[in-house]
């Protein structure tokens, strides 16, 4: 069963998101306890969101014939799924306790975004949005974590989100047609394939804007060389988009610029605030 709920969490995601905050929990200088709970609790709080995600889409993996879900396979149950996730965002939220009311609440945001998307959120106009609140919460919890609270500075926070928007058209895009035939129709359904695109690259573009120039210090060349490698992946995955093709291969292409992106948010650490 543990290795189906781990399949059922949405492993990469999960391992990716928690990585960057112990990343940029490092570099912003926390305490090694506080570390070690940021890291805990994301890590918690992603579990919990990525199994959520199979337990209320049980039925339409079904309809879908995903027989590469757990839930769908009968490797395990909704109910031991939920139950699972449920406490687990219990336990994120406790150990947020721990770091202060203001990380506690800005923690909560990044948490209920992930929630309110899975429950209903994902099929309306409004998908983007959990997307935009919760990745731009992300650095003001490690900011507001610290012994002297501090709010992220604008920048980080906008990198965030931009960074955001890009993931969740990244992450929808392959499976629009999947999608849509279960009754998923948001914000990227809307667009359609090439405008996704356009908003994958200016997420991307635009997070990479306020990493290397909003922290106020002249860029490094290692960052100037991150940020043009991220305009020149954008530039690819538009032009792929239009020519309506390889569209896995679009989303290995935007994992790799929002990767470069992360990595050059976590050398800014030390200027989060």
């Amino acid at each position: 069963m543990m290795r189906a709920l781990a399949r059922s969490s949405h492993p990469g995601p999960t391992a990716a998101v928690t990585t960057i905050v112990l990343a940029l929990a490092w570099g912003y200088g926390l305490e090694g306890w506080r570390i070690a709970v940021v890291t805990v609790m994301i890590l918690a709080n992603q579990l919990s969101v990525g199994l959520s995600n199979d337990w209320l889409d049980a039925e339409r993996d079904r309809s879908a014939g995903r027989t590469d879900k757990p839930v769908v396979a009968g490797e395990v149950s909704t109910g031991q799924v939920a139950s699972v996730a449920i406490g687990l965002a219990a336990t994120s939220v406790v150990l947020s306790v721990l770091l202060g009311p203001l990380a506690a609440v800005a923690h909560a945001i990044f948490l209920a975004s992930g929630w309110l998307y899975n429950v209903g959120l994902k099929s309306t106009l409004f998908s983007v949005v959990p997307y935009i609140a919760g990745f731009g919460a992300l650095p003001a919890i490690v900011t507001l974590a610290g012994p002297t609270p501090q709010l992220a500075a604008p920048w980080a926070i906008a990198a965030g989100a931009l960074l955001g928007i890009a993931a969740h058209f990244t992450n929808v895009l392959p499976d629009l047609e999947d999608d849509s035939s279960t009754g998923v129709r948001g914000l990227p359904h809307m667009l359609g394939a090439r405008l996704s695109a356009a908003a994958i690259a200016v997420g991307l573009i635009g997070a990479g804007v306020a990493v290397v120039f909003g922290p106020g210090v002249t860029p490094s060349t290692l960052a100037l060389i991150g940020f043009s490698a991220t305009v020149a992946i954008a530039a690819v995955c538009v032009v792929l988009i239009a020519r309506g093709t390889l569209q896995r291969l679009l989303f290995r292409l935007t994992i790799a610029a929002a990767a470069i992106t992360a990595a050059l948010l976590v050398l800014s650490a030390p200027q989060l605030s």
